[in-house]
C-alpha cells in the first residue's frame, strides 16, 4: 500500500524526520504511516518536548519569544529542560541546542552581560541555571558570575552553619567533659542531675558542689566519625546540589568529623579537595547527564572505616539509571554493617520533592528514611543522626507535621 513504511528501520527514519519537522508535522507522518504502528517512544516524546520548547514554530510551546531575559520561562523550568536535554542528546548536540536556546530565548543576554547579573538579587533557581551553562560563560562575565553564586552562599551558610555547628558539636561532644570552666560549654542537665542532692529548700534552688563542662577540644574519639555526601549531580539537582555543597564545607570545616564529598552522574567524582571553598567546589559539579547511583556508592564503600561512626547522606532523585537491583543490595548490605544512612531526596522548583516515588518506598523498606524536606531541617536531622536516635520514627514525625 502506497505510503505505508514497511521495515523498522524506515519507521526509525520517519521518526526521526517527524523529531525534526516538529509537532506541526505528526497528523501528516501519522496519516501516512497509520498502518505501521507510527508514534514516538516515550524518551522521543520527551526529545520532542525539549526541542519544542525553543524550536518551535508555536509561541505557546517555546520558552520565551527571543526578544530578552525578561520574556523567558522560570528559572526552574529552565533547569530542568537543561537536565532533560543533556541526559536525552549526545553532548556535541547538547552545544549546539544549549547555544540556540541562549540566543532564542534570552539567556545569553543574562549570563553574558556583567552589569545585568550584578542587579539581579540572588536566587537559587537562577545560580543552578548558571552552574549548568558555566562552560559557556565567557572570561568577562566569569567574576560577576562567581560573584553573584557567592551571594547565595553567603545566604544559605548565614541560614545554616550556625545551627549546623550547634547540631554537630553538641552530639559528638555530648558524653565528652572538661574541668576547664566556660559558661558557653556547660553541661545543665547533667550538672543538675549530678547536685540533686544539694538541694537548699530555704533558697528553693540547688546549690551546686561541682559543674560539669563539654570538652571542646578535639580527641581522638571525635575524630571517629566519618561523613560522606554522594550527590547526584543529573539535571534535576541544582538546587540539591548548591545546598549539599554548602553543607559539605561546614562539615569538612569541623575538626570533628572527617568529610568526603562525591559527586555523580554515569561517572564519580571525588570533590572532597575542593571543600574549604564552596564556590569552587560548587563550580566543581557537572550539572546534566545520567545518573548510575549504583556505581557511586560502590565508590564510597571505600571511605567506610568504622560503619558505626559513619554517616552517610545519599541526596538523589533516585531516578536510577544503573543497576536498581544491585543498588538496593549494596545499600542493606551498608545499612546491615552499622553505617547510618539518610536519603535526601531531590528539592526542585522552590522546596517541592522531585523525586522516584517507587524507588523511594523501596529504599525505606529498607528502613533507610527517605527525607523530602526542606534545609532548614538539616540541622535537626544531623544532630539526630549523630545523637544515635531513631530516624525512621523522625521521619513519621516529619512527614506527620508536613500532612
Amino acid at each position: 500500500m502506497k505510503g505505508v513504511v514497511q521495515t523498522m528501520d524506515e519507521i526509525e527514519r520517519m521518526k526521526r524526520w517527524r523529531l525534526i519537522l516538529g509537532a506541526e508535522s505528526n497528523e501528516r507522518f501519522t496519516s501516512m504511516n497509520k498502518n505501521s504502528g507510527f508514534a514516538l517512544s516515550e524518551e522521543q516524546a520527551l526529545m520532542d518536548q525539549a526541542l519544542a520548547a525553543i524550536y518551535s514554530h508555536s509561541e505557546s510551546d517555546r520558552f520565551g519569544t527571543g526578544r530578552g531575559a525578561g520574556n523567558g520561562p522560570s528559572n526552574p523550568q529552565i533547569s530542568k529542560w537543561l537536565g532533560d536535554v543533556r541526559t536525552l542528546f549526545e553532548k556535541d548536540l547538547v552545544t549546539i541546542i544549549q547555544a540556540d536556546a541562549m540566543e532564542r530565548c534570552g539567556l545569553r543576554q543574562l549570563i553574558f552581560e556583567p552589569e545585568l547579573l550584578d542587579n539581579i538579587e540572588p536566587d537559587i533557581n537562577l545560580a543552578s541555571t548558571i552552574l549548568m551553562l558555566k562552560d559557556q560563560i565567557p572570561k568577562r562575565s566569569k567574576e560577576s558570575v562567581r560573584a553573584f553564586i557567592q551571594k547565595i552562599v553567603e545566604e544559605i551558610n548565614k541560614l545554616l552553619e550556625a545551627d549546623i555547628r550547634r547540631a554537630v558539636t553538641s552530639a559528638i561532644n555530648r558524653r565528652l567533659h572538661s574541668p576547664i570552666p566556660s559558661a558557653a560549654a556547660m553541661d545543665f542537665p547533667l550538672t543538675i542531675r549530678r547536685n540533686l542532692k544539694n538541694y537548699n529548700p530555704e533558697l528553693g534552688t540547688i546549690v551546686p558542689e561541682h559543674f560539669y563542662f563539654f570538652d571542646r577540644t578535639t580527641t581522638a574519639a571525635s575524630k571517629q566519625w566519618t561523613v560522606i555526601l554522594d550527590v547526584d549531580q543529573s539535571g534535576s539537582m541544582g538546587e540539591s546540589v548548591i545546598y549539599s555543597s554548602i553543607m559539605s564545607c561546614i562539615l569538612a570545616s569541623m575538626a570533628a568529623i572527617r568529610t568526603h564529598i562525591v559527586a555523580f552522574d554515569t561517572s564519580v567524582v571525588d570533590l572532597t579537595e575542593k571543600c574549604e571553598d564552596p564556590v569552587d567546589l560548587l563550580f566543581g559539579f557537572q550539572l546534566g547527564g545520567g545518573t548510575n547511583i549504583d556505581q557511586s556508592v560502590a565508590y564510597c564503600q571505600k571511605f567506610v572505616e568504622n560503619p558505626s561512626k559513619t554517616l552517610f547522606f545519599l541526596i538523589t532523585d533516585l531516578e536510577e539509571g544503573g543497576n536498581r537491583a544491585s543498588l538496593l543490595h549494596r545499600l542493606r548490605d551498608l545499612k546491615e554493617s552499622g553505617v547510618t544512612i539518610v536519603c535526601l531526596l531531590a528539592i526542585a522548583d522552590g522546596g517541592k520533592p522531585y523525586y522516584d516515588a517507587q524507588m523511594a518506598q523501596k529504599v525505606a523498606g529498607l528502613k533507610i528514611p527517605c527525607f523530602a524536606c526542606n534545609p532548614e531541617m538539616l540541622p535537626t536531622l544531623l544532630e539526630r543522626a549523630f545523637k544515635g536516635q531513631d530516624l525512621e520514627a523522625f521521619h513519621k514525625e516529619f512527614e506527620k507535621r508536613k500532612r
